[in-house]
């Protein structure tokens, strides 16, 4: 359980804030709902460094805004497509639900998007049509749901799959993030510190030591030899890290160097595990989701392969993709394949089987997306003392080495 805060409106359109303590976001949500209420904005409130979102500080949102280029955090889409929908549902037309929407958003391109849309919809085009002319924002999976709501005309019904949909998904993006930021942060600044002490602070003791006339301990010289390499040669590492990175990015932009990162990515350890169960997950709900809402099961297939997040899934699904045209099974196809464990292969199984095998897919979600949240939430509790012992061990050096030279003196003074 964790304390959120949020922001609703009451049946009289009135804005109320409190906070709550939940599982989730989407509890949250849920909860409020059963209240009569309509959520505008939730947000987990932290106590403590351990339990940071380093992904919610203000310089991590600038720069994620800087990079996203046009696009949309999932957690505004997910935010939109309730707000959407619990509109929609109230009986609004999608029209003047839009206008609403474009009044509340806070998210610049997220604005621009609902903007364009109104337009477009006032123009005639439907609601899939416009949101299709923004695919930066709304991928293939979102806009061909959209498109089988209106076929059927269950927009409504499809919009709460969606939010639902989109709350679960960037529930787990937030949990795996999480794990991976804190870390990541910590190192670097631990990194900084180490680096200022090498370049200022070192040669202060070097120059100190010199004038003792005496030979250094073995760890304190290699320590004043790495300082002095570090002070003429300090644009090396750094050079080495960007163009380590560039090189990483020109190589993903490959479909074989994405599909060998994300191999490598699944075979990490510990770290491997979550984003296993975080993919597979992704697939189950994205597959069960397009099934339950009325797309064809071959055009599900393709739009999978292209929402999946991982080019491992994606070599997948055309193999199931041929296997389905061919008139086989999803599952037999799915056996080849590593990154899908045999639970799950069996249990799309018997869902085709027993031909309910979107529900299947959804409940494989729900287990893997738990898993998840377990998986994260024990690595935060390793990863905390690890860290700790580390930078522990590796500040313990330096100041070891620094004052070895003077207990040398001390003791050949007494």
């Amino acid at each position: 359980m964790a304390l959120y805060s949020y922001k609703a409106l009451d049946k009289g359109g009135k804005e109320i804030r409190g906070n709550i303590d939940a599982t989730g976001e989407e509890a949250v949500v849920e909860r409020l709902r059963s209240m009569g209420y309509f959520t505008t904005e939730v947000a987990r409130l932290k106590s403590g460094v351990g339990q940071m979102d380093l992904a919610d500080l203000p310089i991590f949102k600038w720069i994620s805004m800087a990079i996203s280029r046009g696009k949309v955090p999932l957690k505004d889409l997910s935010a939109f497509t309730r707000q959407l929908s619990t509109l929609v549902g109230a009986g609004l037309p999608l029209l003047r639900s839009l206008q609403i929407l474009e009044e509340q958003v806070e998210n610049r391109n997220m604005k621009d998007a609902i903007h364009s849309m109104i337009e477009s919809v006032e123009g005639g085009s439907t609601l899939s049509e416009s949101m299709a002319k923004h695919p930066r924002i709304f991928n293939r999976l979102y806009v061909n749901m959209i498109k089988a709501g209106e076929l059927g005309g269950a927009l409504e019904t499809v919009l709460e799959r969606l939010a639902l949909f989109s709350e679960k998904a960037a529930a787990v993006r937030s949990k795996v993030k999480g794990a991976m930021w804190y870390p990541a942060v910590v190192i670097t600044i631990a990194l900084t510190v180490v680096s200022i002490i090498l370049i200022f602070v070192v040669p202060k003791f070097a120059e100190m030591f010199s004038g003792l006339g005496a030979d250094l301990p073995v760890l304190t010289q290699y320590l004043i030899d790495f300082s002095n390499w570090i002070v003429v040669n300090w644009w090396i590492p750094p050079t080495v890290i960007i163009g380590t990175i560039t090189a990483i990015k020109l190589f993903t932009s490959t479909d074989f160097g994405a599909y060998v990162m994300d191999r490598i990515k699944l075979r990490l350890p510990i770290f491997g595990a979550i984003l296993q169960k975080s993919a597979v997950a992704r697939f189950a709900r994205t597959f069960g989701t397009l099934l339950d809402t009325g797309v064809p099961i071959l055009q599900t297939l393709l739009i999978v392969k292209d929402t999946s997040g991982n080019e491992v899934i994606s070599r997948a699904m055309i193999d199931i993709h041929a296997s389905i045209r061919d008139g086989d099974t999803v599952s037999e196809p799915m056996r080849a394949f590593p990154v899908f464990p045999p639970l799950v292969v069996h249990m799309i199984a018997v869902g085709e089987e027993t031909g309910a095998l979107d529900k299947m897919l959804i409940k494989v979600a729900e287990a893997y997306e738990r898993e998840v949240d377990d998986a994260v939430d024990g690595l935060a509790k390793l990863i905390e003392p690890l860290l700790i012992v580390m930078l522990g061990g590796i500040i313990g050096t330096v100041v070891v080495a620094l004052y070895l030279p003077i207990f040398s003196v001390t003791n050949a003074i007494k």
